[in-house]
């Protein structure tokens, strides 16, 4: 292999290392994070004869839930209107981790390719 072509590749796999640790160091900076979704839900009372019950329009509420899911179910956990931004920041942070780890895995594929042909590029004994 040229020499041209191991320096290019010597400074991919530097370039590659600087972007892993800028994408490490955006993942030490997340805050407290969960799944799920936070809704603003209208119901409907336990009383047959309440008018919710003919008119959605004139349903209960609204009333804040955070869903999310643990071993296939669904739960579904009632907030305070005072709590529901902490658990959308939290739900935030989530989305944020999600896309960094893609970001991380997409960049350790091409990085792993450039290692692997510095590696074949080495001459054998």
């Amino acid at each position: 292999m040229k020499a041209t072509s191991k320096a290019r590749i010597a400074a991919l796999i530097l370039s590659d290392a600087q972007r892993f640790a800028s994408l490490k160091q955006e993942i030490v900076q997340l805050d407290y994070f969960c799944k799920g979704t936070v809704l603003k839900r209208m119901m409907k009372c336990g009383n047959r004869h309440c008018a919710c019950h003919r008119d959605p329009a004139k349903r209960h509420g609204p009333y804040l839930e955070c869903t999310y899911k643990v071993h296939n179910k669904t739960i579904n956990l009632k907030l305070y209107p005072e709590v529901a931004p902490l658990y959308r920041a939290a739900i935030q942070q989530y989305r944020k981790l999600k896309s960094l780890l893609g970001r991380l895995e997409r960049l350790s594929r091409t990085a792993l390719m450039h290692r692997a042909k510095q590696v074949q590029s080495k001459p054998r004994n």
